[in-house]
């Protein structure tokens, strides 16, 4: 037996004596109340994060809590392995209001176990996944002196509230955050007993159009016919978003698309998914979308346009008969991998300017943008993570992508030129956001042994040339 192989023995050993301990750390950074969205939970907001960076310090880390004009983020390395690679470990210690109260069986800070399971808002998002990494950075410290590879733990506050003030601290520190992965545990497993990693994520770009015809409402039998109806136009507009067969119209808006590989679709028709348990999980009989993809392919890795919201005109009870002033939609794109939000923009203004008829004039608001993401399955580190999520939890991992948009992942590759890992441990019924919020412990700990498999993993692999900082 290698020495390697009598640390890992040794490790988990130790990690079943501190189950106890790691639950009760858990608890403890739970019952602060680190509401970043709350201007009254301001000093909360310094608790956790002066928690964090003591939890740190006892471990003999070097550990720092950097102020920023909104919340603190608190910085942490482990001591310094020459010839190993870097990892930065991200994660929020903020977390949602807890609101509606009343609909919360226990206290949102008071961490209670039912079931199995730790109920208190911040147990799966984030606090117990990201503590998962740290508890096994404790564990390799207390049996081998220190985890095997260089770790950097980046947590921050404001995650929350939209992460304001991180890509100027990654900008400031980029040469100090050099490393050579990205490891990120804010999302979900595809099912119980089924983790998963989410290699891709799709990117978005959110758009507001509004519509102007006449000075000011209308009625609707003195002017209709001879006004032009800016909720006419608008309806007809976002009709023409998609064609028949459920693709987006603009022009070139799948010139850049990255089509699926065969591997993709066999490991997607391959997952325990069908169309009928979907329809019933949202309340649909049916679902109509792009032609030629399965409804995951099509959630996960085709892109799309969704009407987010529309307003014009009466809405009040009862009828009133006015052609209205304005019209507006907000809309917004899902995209994949090397599509470009600011080349959609343009694009889509030439699109729209067609469109737009005698008496009516326009303005769109370009809300925001972020490419999607994408991390090949042949990478090395996907490989060590497939094989530590599988000695942590006693089966192969699924890979998944998101459809959703995590815009950190996109800001560590630009600004650091580094691939995330997104590593799941949640469940999709964990009420992230909602009233009684959840975490499962046997996940919590399978998570802490997936994470200190992931350090020795790591630790067989070549340091690139030039990269990391130790």
């Amino acid at each position: 037996m290698t020495n390697m192989q009598n640390i890992m023995l040794a490790i988990q050993t130790d990690l079943s004596q501190h189950a106890p301990r790691a639950e009760a750390d858990l608890c403890e950074l739970l019952r602060i109340p680190s509401v970043s969205a709350i201007s009254a939970h301001a000093p909360d907001i310094q608790r956790a994060a002066d928690w964090l960076h003591g939890y740190f310090r006892d471990l003999g880390y070097q550990s720092a809590i950097h102020a920023t004009p909104g919340h603190p983020i608190v910085l942490a390395r482990t001591p310094a392995v020459d010839g190993a690679i870097t990892v930065l470990v991200y994660g929020h210690y903020d977390v949602q209001p807890p609101d509606p109260l009343g609909q919360w069986i226990s206290p949102p800070f008071e961490p209670t176990v039912r079931q199995g399971n730790l109920f208190a808002r911040g147990a799966t998002d984030d606090k117990g996944q990201f503590l998962t990494h740290v508890q096994s950075a404790a564990s390799w410290t207390r049996t081998a002196g220190a985890p095997p590879v260089n770790l950097i733990f980046l947590i921050e506050g404001e995650e929350e509230i939209g992460s304001p003030n991180l890509v100027p601290f990654l900008q400031r520190h980029a040469s100090e955050l050099a490393c050579d992965v990205a490891v990120i545990s804010d999302t979900s497993q595809f099912a119980p007993d089924l983790p998963a990693i989410t290699y891709g994520l799709r990117g978005i770009a959110y758009y507001e159009l509004t519509l102007t015809g006449p000075r000011q409402d209308l009625h609707s039998g003195t002017f209709g016919g001879g006004v032009t109806n800016p909720a006419n136009v608008l309806v007809k507009i976002l009709g023409n978003l998609h064609d028949s067969h459920g693709r987006v119209a603009i022009p070139g808006f799948y010139d850049a698309v990255v089509p699926l590989t065969d591997r993709e679709r066999q490991e997607y028709a391959q997952l325990p998914f069908t169309d009928q348990a979907f329809f019933e999980q949202v309340g649909v009989s049916g679902a109509f979308g792009e032609a030629g993809y399965t409804t995951l392919e099509r959630r996960w890795a085709r892109p799309t346009c969704d009407i987010n919201g529309l307003t014009s005109g009466y809405q009040g009870e009862g009828a009133k008969t006015v052609l209205p002033a304005r019209a507006s939609a907000k809309f917004s794109f899902r995209l994949v991998p090397r599509q470009d939000p600011h080349a959609l923009s343009a694009s889509l203004r030439e699109w729209i300017a067609e469109q737009i008829p005698a008496g009516i004039t326009w303005e769109l608001t370009d809300f925001h943008g972020a490419p999607g993401v994408l991390v090949s399955l042949d990478s090395p580190y996907v490989a060590c993570a497939q094989r530590a999520i599988e000695q942590g939890f006693g089966r192969a991992p699924v890979f998944i992508r998101e459809g959703g948009s995590i815009p950190i992942v996109g800001d560590f590759k630009e600004i650091l030129g580094v691939d995330t890992l997104l590593l799941g441990w949640g469940q999709n019924d964990d009420n992230m956001h909602s009233p009684n919020e959840k975490f499962s412990l046997a996940d919590y700990h399978r998570g802490i042994r997936a994470s200190a498999a992931l350090w020795e993993e790591f630790a067989k692999l070549p340091r690139p040339a030039g990269k990391g900082n130790v």
